[in-house]
Protein backbone atom coordinates (compact mmCIF):
# COMPACT_ATOMS: atom_id res chain seq x y z
CA UNK A 1 0.00 0.00 0.00
CA UNK A 2 2.65 2.38 0.89
CA UNK A 3 3.98 2.38 -2.65
CA UNK A 4 1.01 2.05 -4.79
CA UNK A 5 -0.63 -1.01 -7.02
CA UNK A 6 1.57 -0.03 -10.06
CA UNK A 7 4.54 -2.45 -10.36
CA UNK A 8 6.59 0.04 -12.50
CA UNK A 9 6.58 2.43 -9.25
CA UNK A 10 6.92 -0.34 -6.53
CA UNK A 11 10.00 -2.14 -6.30
CA UNK A 12 8.30 -4.30 -2.78
CA UNK A 13 5.59 -4.93 -5.08
CA UNK A 14 7.31 -6.14 -8.12
CA UNK A 15 9.46 -8.87 -6.44
CA UNK A 16 5.90 -10.31 -4.70
CA UNK A 17 4.86 -10.78 -8.35
CA UNK A 18 7.80 -11.80 -9.62
CA UNK A 19 7.25 -14.75 -6.45
CA UNK A 20 3.98 -14.93 -7.69
CA UNK A 21 4.44 -15.86 -10.59
CA UNK A 22 7.47 -18.12 -10.04
CA UNK A 23 4.89 -20.05 -7.63
CA UNK A 24 2.76 -20.43 -11.02
CA UNK A 25 -0.03 -17.97 -8.99
CA UNK A 26 -2.94 -17.22 -11.78
CA UNK A 27 -2.73 -13.38 -12.62
CA UNK A 28 -6.85 -13.27 -11.37
CA UNK A 29 -5.56 -14.01 -8.15
CA UNK A 30 -1.61 -11.68 -8.68
CA UNK A 31 -4.44 -9.02 -9.48
CA UNK A 32 -6.75 -9.42 -6.48
CA UNK A 33 -3.70 -9.69 -4.14
CA UNK A 34 -2.73 -6.37 -5.26
CA UNK A 35 -6.62 -4.19 -5.17
CA UNK A 36 -6.39 -6.68 -1.58
CA UNK A 37 -3.41 -4.57 -0.80
CA UNK A 38 -3.98 -1.25 -1.60
CA UNK A 39 -7.72 -1.45 -0.26
CA UNK A 40 -9.76 -1.09 -3.60
CA UNK A 41 -11.57 -4.03 -2.55
CA UNK A 42 -14.70 -3.25 -0.97
CA UNK A 43 -15.30 -3.53 2.97
CA UNK A 44 -11.50 -5.19 2.87
CA UNK A 45 -9.07 -3.00 5.02
CA UNK A 46 -5.70 -4.77 5.07
CA UNK A 47 -2.59 -3.08 7.45
CA UNK A 48 0.86 -3.85 7.68
CA UNK A 49 2.15 -4.80 11.02
CA UNK A 50 5.83 -6.32 11.70
CA UNK A 51 5.41 -8.33 15.42
CA UNK A 52 8.54 -8.87 17.41
CA UNK A 53 9.73 -11.30 19.73
CA UNK A 54 11.53 -14.20 21.34
CA UNK A 55 11.56 -18.38 20.66
CA UNK A 56 13.58 -20.82 22.16
CA UNK A 57 16.70 -20.12 23.75
CA UNK A 58 15.96 -16.52 23.02
CA UNK A 59 16.21 -16.38 18.99
CA UNK A 60 14.77 -12.91 18.36
CA UNK A 61 11.89 -13.19 15.84
CA UNK A 62 10.75 -10.44 13.58
CA UNK A 63 7.03 -11.29 11.51
CA UNK A 64 6.05 -8.99 9.01
CA UNK A 65 2.04 -9.40 8.41
CA UNK A 66 -0.85 -8.12 6.37
CA UNK A 67 -4.22 -8.17 8.08
CA UNK A 68 -7.97 -7.17 8.14
CA UNK A 69 -8.10 -7.86 11.62
CA UNK A 70 -5.44 -6.98 14.01
CA UNK A 71 -6.37 -8.21 17.63
CA UNK A 72 -6.93 -11.40 15.56
CA UNK A 73 -3.58 -11.66 14.27
CA UNK A 74 -1.43 -10.79 17.14
CA UNK A 75 -3.24 -12.82 19.34
CA UNK A 76 -2.70 -15.89 17.06
CA UNK A 77 0.49 -15.14 16.21
CA UNK A 78 1.43 -14.73 20.51
CA UNK A 79 -0.52 -18.16 20.84
CA UNK A 80 2.29 -19.83 18.25
CA UNK A 81 4.97 -18.39 19.74
CA UNK A 82 4.01 -19.27 23.38
CA UNK A 83 3.43 -22.86 22.42
CA UNK A 84 7.05 -22.88 21.71
CA UNK A 85 8.56 -22.00 24.97
CA UNK A 86 8.79 -17.99 23.54
CA UNK A 87 7.43 -14.78 23.99
CA UNK A 88 6.00 -11.91 21.97
CA UNK A 89 7.76 -8.81 23.04
CA UNK A 90 7.42 -4.93 22.91
CA UNK A 91 8.24 -2.88 19.51
CA UNK A 92 11.84 -2.78 18.61
CA UNK A 93 13.08 -5.31 21.02
CA UNK A 94 14.28 -7.05 18.29
CA UNK A 95 14.37 -5.24 15.39
CA UNK A 96 17.68 -3.70 16.30
CA UNK A 97 19.34 -7.44 15.95
CA UNK A 98 18.70 -7.36 12.10
CA UNK A 99 20.00 -5.06 9.12
CA UNK A 100 17.39 -4.59 6.09
CA UNK A 101 19.74 -5.85 2.96
CA UNK A 102 19.08 -6.92 -0.56
CA UNK A 103 20.12 -10.10 -1.09
CA UNK A 104 20.55 -12.69 -4.58
CA UNK A 105 21.21 -15.84 -4.35
CA UNK A 106 23.24 -17.78 -6.94
CA UNK A 107 23.98 -21.57 -7.54
CA UNK A 108 28.01 -21.98 -7.34
CA UNK A 109 27.23 -24.81 -10.41
CA UNK A 110 25.38 -22.28 -12.99
CA UNK A 111 27.36 -19.00 -12.39
CA UNK A 112 30.88 -18.05 -13.19
CA UNK A 113 32.36 -16.61 -9.96
CA UNK A 114 35.03 -14.28 -11.45
CA UNK A 115 31.97 -12.43 -13.58
CA UNK A 116 29.28 -12.57 -11.11
CA UNK A 117 32.15 -10.54 -8.32
CA UNK A 118 32.86 -8.01 -11.34
CA UNK A 119 29.20 -7.46 -12.43
CA UNK A 120 27.81 -7.58 -8.55
CA UNK A 121 30.64 -5.09 -7.19
CA UNK A 122 30.87 -2.60 -10.37
CA UNK A 123 26.94 -2.46 -9.73
CA UNK A 124 27.17 -1.39 -6.25
CA UNK A 125 26.72 -4.58 -4.37
CA UNK A 126 28.39 -4.47 -0.77
CA UNK A 127 29.30 -8.14 -0.25
CA UNK A 128 29.86 -11.34 -2.18
CA UNK A 129 29.82 -14.39 0.14
CA UNK A 130 30.71 -17.94 -0.03
CA UNK A 131 27.84 -19.78 1.08
CA UNK A 132 29.24 -23.24 0.48
CA UNK A 133 26.47 -24.31 -2.38
CA UNK A 134 25.48 -20.36 -3.48
CA UNK A 135 27.17 -16.96 -3.79
CA UNK A 136 24.84 -14.65 -1.28
CA UNK A 137 25.43 -10.91 -3.35
CA UNK A 138 24.22 -8.54 -0.44
CA UNK A 139 23.24 -4.77 -1.21
CA UNK A 140 21.80 -1.88 0.36
CA UNK A 141 17.51 -1.99 -0.09
CA UNK A 142 18.30 1.23 -3.02
CA UNK A 143 20.94 -0.68 -5.06
CA UNK A 144 19.51 -3.88 -5.14
CA UNK A 145 17.03 -3.03 -8.47
CA UNK A 146 20.25 -1.66 -9.71
CA UNK A 147 22.06 -4.67 -8.91
CA UNK A 148 19.71 -7.24 -9.85
CA UNK A 149 19.41 -5.59 -13.36
CA UNK A 150 23.30 -5.64 -13.93
CA UNK A 151 23.75 -9.43 -13.08
CA UNK A 152 20.80 -10.46 -15.47
CA UNK A 153 21.57 -8.23 -18.08
CA UNK A 154 25.08 -9.69 -17.98
CA UNK A 155 23.21 -13.43 -18.24
CA UNK A 156 23.54 -14.22 -14.25
CA UNK A 157 20.25 -15.54 -13.17
CA UNK A 158 19.85 -15.94 -9.35
CA UNK A 159 17.87 -18.47 -7.65
CA UNK A 160 16.62 -16.26 -5.25
CA UNK A 161 16.50 -12.29 -4.94
CA UNK A 162 14.53 -10.22 -2.00
CA UNK A 163 15.27 -7.34 0.15
CA UNK A 164 15.41 -8.72 3.70
CA UNK A 165 15.77 -8.65 7.37
CA UNK A 166 19.53 -9.90 7.98
CA UNK A 167 20.70 -11.10 11.53
CA UNK A 168 23.79 -9.26 12.70
CA UNK A 169 24.25 -12.35 15.21
CA UNK A 170 23.31 -15.66 15.14
CA UNK A 171 22.10 -18.16 18.05
CA UNK A 172 23.14 -21.95 17.99
CA UNK A 173 20.63 -24.05 18.61
CA UNK A 174 20.61 -27.87 18.75
CA UNK A 175 18.56 -30.73 20.68
CA UNK A 176 14.88 -30.00 21.56
CA UNK A 177 15.44 -26.29 20.64
CA UNK A 178 16.23 -26.59 17.32
CA UNK A 179 13.18 -29.17 16.86
CA UNK A 180 10.68 -26.53 18.47
CA UNK A 181 12.31 -23.14 16.71
CA UNK A 182 11.47 -24.74 13.17
CA UNK A 183 8.33 -26.04 14.31
CA UNK A 184 6.94 -22.27 14.94
CA UNK A 185 8.86 -21.56 11.70
CA UNK A 186 6.57 -23.84 9.89
CA UNK A 187 3.65 -22.76 11.68
CA UNK A 188 4.22 -18.94 11.39
CA UNK A 189 4.98 -18.96 7.70
CA UNK A 190 2.30 -21.29 6.92
CA UNK A 191 -0.21 -18.59 8.83
CA UNK A 192 -2.36 -16.69 6.46
CA UNK A 193 -1.71 -13.24 7.55
CA UNK A 194 1.97 -13.90 7.83
CA UNK A 195 4.33 -12.47 4.71
CA UNK A 196 7.51 -12.55 5.97
CA UNK A 197 9.76 -14.25 9.36
CA UNK A 198 12.58 -13.41 10.12
CA UNK A 199 14.85 -15.21 12.69
CA UNK A 200 18.70 -15.11 14.23
CA UNK A 201 18.93 -18.90 14.50
CA UNK A 202 22.01 -21.41 13.60
CA UNK A 203 20.91 -25.01 13.24
CA UNK A 204 22.76 -27.97 11.62
CA UNK A 205 21.46 -28.71 7.39
CA UNK A 206 21.27 -32.54 8.77
CA UNK A 207 18.86 -31.78 11.92
CA UNK A 208 16.57 -29.50 8.97
CA UNK A 209 16.56 -31.84 6.52
CA UNK A 210 15.04 -34.76 9.22
CA UNK A 211 12.28 -31.97 10.33
CA UNK A 212 11.52 -30.66 7.28
CA UNK A 213 11.73 -33.03 5.17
Amino acid sequence: RSGGGDVTGNARLKMAVAKAKEANMPNDNVERAIKRGTGELEGVNYEESIYEGYGPNGVALLIETLTDNKKRTVAEIRHLISKAGGSLGEVGCVAWMFNRKGILIFDKENVDQEKLMDTAIEAGAEDIKDAGETFDVLTTPDSFETVQTACESAGLTSAEADIQMIPQNMIRLEGDDAVKMLKLMELLEDHDDVQNVYANFDIDAEVMEKELG
